[in-house]
């Protein structure tokens, strides 16, 4: 079998609490994903940038990339890491994802870089998080993005076939906000490493748990507010009790830019924070909201540790007026909200059907499955 490589990126983030939580998270994760790459056959196995990691902490080689002094690029990283390593079959992580692939799903992803073609397979095109590329030369030739969400669109664009995995758990959780970390720890998904990490403290939040009982009751409703996959959206309400609707926004916002601002987005502009979880109150027992295309456009994004700070509801660290307005609205709403970002109305949905029936002895659906003829009458 020809040799496949893999490169880990690994996103520097601060010091903040919600920042150390979602660090020490990927971490942990990587730490797992190495281990099950190396186990399925992966070399080498890169780690970039190994300035923010602990040498020492990963199975793997640590490297700064090319360039590092400038202002990070996705795409020209990649490209001098290809050239550098002399690699051609590769898999790409970014840090934060692959923490629930089995090692049948990566040797998968390994089988599909050894074929005989040019094609490449993402978790998720639209929004790339991994991926697996059958001849990473032919990278080489292509422009490609500043960051890795929009990597399927610069390749489809070039002419090479891509290819999406079939949407799951472990394909579309990333590990991208403290909401994903306090999702997951109420799960009992992830890689030894991973679970090693979440079972040494307490995951407190002020909504959460309520919001996951909320999809147990077969009377009550939860909204889902934000960058929802109608795929995803179908298969959680297949899982859960409660009735289920959406306000679906901002897909491919990040990947493809558009000029249209979402609805949600300018109501929360015109009538304010207060008047929208008025709204929501009327319209839900529970809400899961992905704030960022309601309180961002194009690049007018808070840092990292505002952001989190507001899914966490640490008003005091909330700097920005609008962000800090909306998450004292949320905090103060009657019925639970829990705030994120993409992951947590992707990959974290599927966690969220598996999370709320633990330790429940209760009937799952309310739909009856599917009839598929006369041999299954009772």
């Amino acid at each position: 079998m020809r040799r496949v490589a893999a490169l880990v990126f690994h996103a520097p983030v601060g010091p903040s609490i919600g920042e150390r939580v979602v660090e020490e998270a990927r971490q942990a994760s990587t730490r797992g994903l190495c281990a099950s790459l190396r186990r399925c056959g992966a070399d080498p196995i890169v780690v970039a940038p190994s300035e923010v990691l602990r040498t020492g902490v990963f199975d793997a080689e640590t490297r700064t990339p090319p360039g590092s002094g400038e202002a990070f690029h996705f795409g020209h990283v990649l490209q001098r890491l290809i050239v550098d390593l002399s690699l051609d079959r590769l898999l790409y992580f970014g840090s934060g994802s692959g923490g629930l692939l089995s090692d049948e799903e990566i040797g998968t992803l390994i089988e599909f870089a050894v074929a005989p073609s040019e094609s490449a397979v993402f978790n998720n095109f639209y929004s790339c998080d991994f991926a697996a590329f059958a001849s990473a030369r032919r990278l080489l030739e292509i422009s490609l993005p500043a960051a890795d969400n929009p990597l399927g669109f610069a390749l489809a664009d070039a002419g090479i076939p891509c290819l999406s995995m079939p949407r799951s758990a472990s394909t579309q959780f990333d590990i991208d906000t403290p909401s994903d970390v306090h999702l997951l720890a109420r799960t009992d998904r992830g890689n030894p490493e991973l679970r090693c990490f979440l079972e040494t403290r307490a995951w407190d939040h002020p909504s959460m748990d309520r919001a996951l009982d909320v999809l147990t009751e077969r009377s009550a409703s939860t909204i889902l507010v934000g960058r929802v996959n109608p795929t995803t959206w179908s298969q959680f309400e297949r899982e859960v009790a409660c009735r289920t609707s959406a306000l679906v926004e901002g897909r491919g916002m990040r990947a493809s830019a558009t000029r249209h601002v979402p609805w949600v987005r300018r109501a929360v502009l015109e009538d304010g924070a207060e008047q929208f979880f008025r709204r929501l109150e009327g319209a839900a027992d529970a809400a899961w909201v992905d704030t960022r295309p309601i309180l961002s456009a194009g690049d007018d994004v808070p840092p990292a540790s505002t952001r989190f700070a507001s899914d966490l509801f640490l008003l005091d660290d909330v700097d920005d007026p609008a962000w800090r307005d909306f998450t004292e609205r949320a905090r103060r709403c009657t019925i639970p909200v829990v705030l994120g970002g993409h992951s947590l109305v992707s990959g974290g949905l599927y966690l969220a059907a598996e999370a709320c029936w633990k330790a429940r002895n209760v009937v799952r659906r309310l739909h009856p499955e599917p009839f598929g003829g006369e041999k299954e009458r009772p």
